[in-house]
């Protein structure tokens, strides 16, 4: 009997002791449930964060092409108009115009003048020149 109530101490122990293993078990794997859900979940909301800021990107970025655009499309107005006064603002600035055409002539007049005036110096020494000597 003695042995008999030993034996089934020992048996008594040995189940506790699995059981309570078993135990311990089942709270790893829960815990290793309870982490890949949370990872799982973190990665959801990073997905979702990262969409958004895609969205946000993209509308941005749209929203920046279009102020380009139409910052291009002022510019281009403002060159075309400008270019325009200046073309009819050459027409009534004519007299200008000729007024400095009318000095580059000048300066031509003279350079020609110039020119005319040195020729006449070139014939005179070509003709025979009257020597002091001979005087």
């Amino acid at each position: 009997m003695k042995i008999m109530s030993l034996i089934a101490a020992l048996v008594a122990i040995a189940a506790l002791t699995a059981l309570g293993q078993e135990g311990v078990l089942q709270d790893v794997k829960h815990g290793a449930k309870k982490t890949g859900e949370t990872i799982k979940d973190g990665l959801e909301t990073v997905g979702e964060k990262t969409k958004e800021t895609a969205k946000t990107v993209g509308k941005k970025t749209k929203e920046t092409a279009e102020t380009v655009g139409e910052k291009t499309k002022e510019t281009g107005e403002t060159v075309a108009r400008k270019t325009k006064e200046t073309v009819e603002g050459r027409g009534e600035k004519t007299t200008h115009t000729s007024g400095k055409s009318h000095r580059k002539s000048t300066r031509t007049s003279n350079k020609a003048a110039t020119e005319t005036a040195e020729q006449p110096s070139e014939n005179r020494e070509s003709a025979p020149a009257a020597s002091p000597s001979s005087r």
